[in-house]
């Protein structure tokens, strides 16, 4: 269950963590598509798994904006 512990990691952090958390996952997202496109890429799966992490934590961050209100 590597995706539950990962979940448990990112609500461990902050709000600013997890900002940056995203912008780092939606670069290595854009670099991924980019050596795909370029035929560079070995690993086409890693391009799921990270548009995964992204949806991961962006729910993360919404749970913590309404528990907040």
């Amino acid at each position: 269950m590597k995706t539950n512990k990962y979940v448990d990691e990112l609500k461990a952090k902050s709000a600013d963590e997890l900002q940056t958390e995203l912008v780092s996952a939606k670069k290595e997202l854009f670099n991924l598509k980019f050596q795909n496109a370029t035929n560079q890429l070995d690993n086409t799966a890693r391009i799921k798994e990270v548009r995964r992490n992204i949806a991961r934590i962006q729910t993360v961050i919404t749970q913590n904006a309404k528990a907040a209100n």
